[in-house]
C-alpha cells in the first residue's frame, strides 16, 4: 500500500536532487522558499495543481513521486 510518508520521502528527494535551490524552484511555482522548504521536511504537500508544475520544472514522472511505479512493481 502506497503511503502518504512513501511519497513525501520521494518528492523530498526529487527536490534535493534537482541540483535547483528551494529559492529557485519556489520562484518558478510563484510560491516562497519555506513553503518548498516545508515540501522537503514533510512538513505539507503541495497543491494539486502545484505538485503537476513541481513535476514539470523538475523534470519529474509523477508516477515515480507518487510511488505508483514501485506498486506496480512490488504486485506484479
Amino acid at each position: 500500500m502506497i503511503t502518504l510518508q512513501d511519497i513525501q520521502e520521494k518528492l523530498a528527494e526529487a527536490i534535493k536532487q534537482s541540483g535547483m535551490t528551494q529559492t529557485n524552484i519556489g520562484q518558478l511555482l510563484n510560491i516562497r522558499q519555506q513553503t518548498v522548504s516545508h515540501y522537503v521536511k514533510g512538513d505539507i504537500m503541495p497543491a494539486l495543481d502545484t505538485f503537476a508544475n513541481l513535476c514539470m520544472i523538475l523534470d519529474l514522472d509523477p508516477s515515480d513521486i507518487l510511488c505508483i511505479n514501485d506498486y506496480k512493481v512490488n504486485n506484479n
